[in-house]
């Protein structure tokens, strides 16, 4: 087994026995811990991430793992199996982006390699890392805007696999990507009624809140 651990992760002392202990079914290629913030407590921006890493994974992964195809094991805590890595070295090392050499999302990229390559990937919520965030909003936005390259890139790459895999994950990659796609929109939408009518597009912003309020309540419960 291989474990990845990013520089700035901490994880828990028994991190290592769980994800191994998963990894006793040969059919599982990867699995991954759950994800905190190290430094939640800095800013008001670490503490939504910290929501945020938590929605991920006890939301969006747990969800996945029910269908044992997590789509994307995070980097910051993951183990794999050597023998799969090792078959899929040369396409996971050889990854190109717009026909460049790529050097980002290896997480997701490996994960989906995983998958095409017939093995389960799983989450293990009580595997926990502390790992670094942000906590500026110019470094987030950077993060994110690789996140998001990857994240499209790959979906890409998972799209023949979803006709293999249930039902709701070609729901889940389907809102997952249109979703984001239509909030951009809905963005803009809004801003263009701002600068040409200098009417607030009250609709617009209600929607988005009253969806985020809607997404969020279980995380900002718990």
């Amino acid at each position: 087994l291989i474990l990845n651990v990013d520089s700035d992760t901490t994880i828990a002392p028994d991190v290592v026995s769980k994800l191994a202990h998963k990894m006793r079914d040969p059919a599982v290629g990867a699995a991954m811990g759950q994800m905190k913030a190290s430094n939640r407590g800095d800013t008001w921006l670490t503490r939504l991430i910290d929501m945020e890493y938590w929605l991920a994974c006890n939301e969006e992964r747990a969800a996945q793992a029910r269908f044992g195809a997590v789509m994307c094991c995070c980097g910051p805590c993951a183990m794999y199996r050597r023998s799969a890595m090792l078959s899929l070295l040369d396409q996971y090392e050889t990854q190109l982006y717009r026909g460049k050499p790529s050097d980002f999302g290896e997480d997701r990229h490996l994960t989906i390699l995983m998958l095409s390559a017939g093995f389960r990937t799983e989450y293990v919520p009580s595997a926990i890392a502390a790992t670094v965030v942000p906590d500026t909003m110019g470094v987030y936005l950077r993060q994110q805007l690789r996140w998001a390259r990857s994240t499209f890139r790959d979906t890409l790459l998972a799209l023949p696999l979803l006709p293999g895999l249930d039902r709701y994950l070609t729901l889940d990659v389907i809102g997952q990507n249109g979703g984001l796609l239509l909030l951009a929109l809905s963005v803009l939408t809004g801003i263009g009624q701002f600068a040409l009518t200098a009417t607030v597009p009250w609709w617009t912003i209600l929607v988005i809140g009253s969806m985020t309020l809607v997404r969020c309540s279980v995380v900002a419960y718990r």
